[in-house]
């Protein structure tokens, strides 16, 4: 038997991603990573050898980072699994936790304000709102579609997002914020941030839409992308209490080890701290 990846073996498996409940996100990338593999394979038998040679050539010539090509290879993986081919199951790279991460991609929440001001400045209210929700709630992107008028009333948002259930509370001052922005905006019930067909606001037009505040913001573009803001409110609310328990039911991690992600201390902060020590 052949192994060979085909257009029909892999609407097939999106059919089953489908069924299985997978988020639209996590469709798309395993999609996107699996026809990565075919286009490389171009036509041929997809073998161990080819395997190994594939995930060579994504560090060496394509220069991807060892976690890019880790998801990679997790992704064709479960492709495999899913068609029985074992024998092509493919080791990912290991590893070292990172202890600190690049200082150049923390937003600070002076940056952040900025942010906001700059757009409320170029007349775009909504993005601000939206801005101010991430930042101020610490949800995931795809999670403003659960920004409704009822639950800001309430203070509290019903969020269901990786086959999980939680509740994210809405700080106070944000609860007026958006409920004057509902009212000025004739929103009387239902999503808060949506287009103009009444569906939830796209991910990537909301990502252009930062982008395009950077120059009138101050503020480097690499450091502007909606995920950010999340971390900086694992980071903020972090410093409060130290209180990482607490921080990773906000977040709605399961481990604390994914919540330690969004706390990770800078380089230069480690440097501070090692010149402290009058060691050398």
């Amino acid at each position: 038997m052949k192994y060979i990846i085909t257009e029909q073996i892999i609407e097939e498996y999106k059919k089953y991603l489908i069924r299985e409940e997978k988020s639209k996100a996590t469709i798309s990338k395993y999609i996107r990573d699996i026809k990565k593999l075919m286009d490389y394979a171009a036509g041929c038998e997809i073998t161990k050898e080819l395997m190994a040679i594939y995930k060579k050539d994504l560090y060496i010539n394509k220069q991807y980072e060892l976690s890019s090509i880790n998801s990679f290879i997790i992704a064709v993986n479960r492709l495999f699994e899913y068609m029985k081919w074992y024998g092509l199951h493919t080791k990912t790279y290991h590893i070292q936790k990172k202890v600190f991460s690049p200082g150049n991609r923390n937003l600070s929440k002076k940056e952040y304000k900025k942010l906001v001001s700059a757009a409320m400045r170029s007349g775009k209210k909504r993005l601000a709102m939206i801005i101010r929700t991430l930042g101020s709630m610490g949800i995931r992107i795809s999670e403003l579609s659960y920004i409704t008028l009822e639950g800001v009333k309430s203070g509290i948002i019903d969020i269901y997002c990786k086959g999980k259930q939680r509740k994210a509370l809405v700080p106070g001052k944000l609860q007026k914020i958006l409920l004057r922005y509902a009212s000025e905006n004739g929103i009387e019930s239902g999503m808060l941030f949506c287009t103009s067909s009444g569906k939830a606001v796209d991910r990537s037009n909301i990502w252009k839409e930062m982008k395009k505040l950077a120059k009138k913001a101050g503020v480097a573009k690499e450091k502007i992308f909606p995920h950010n803001l999340r971390h900086l409110f694992a980071k903020t609310f972090y410093n409060i209490d130290k209180d990482i328990m607490m921080l990773a039911g906000l977040l709605g991690h399961n481990s604390i080890e994914t919540t330690r992600i969004y706390i990770m201390t800078t380089c230069e902060e480690y440097q501070k701290q090692l010149d402290k020590m009058e060691l050398v």
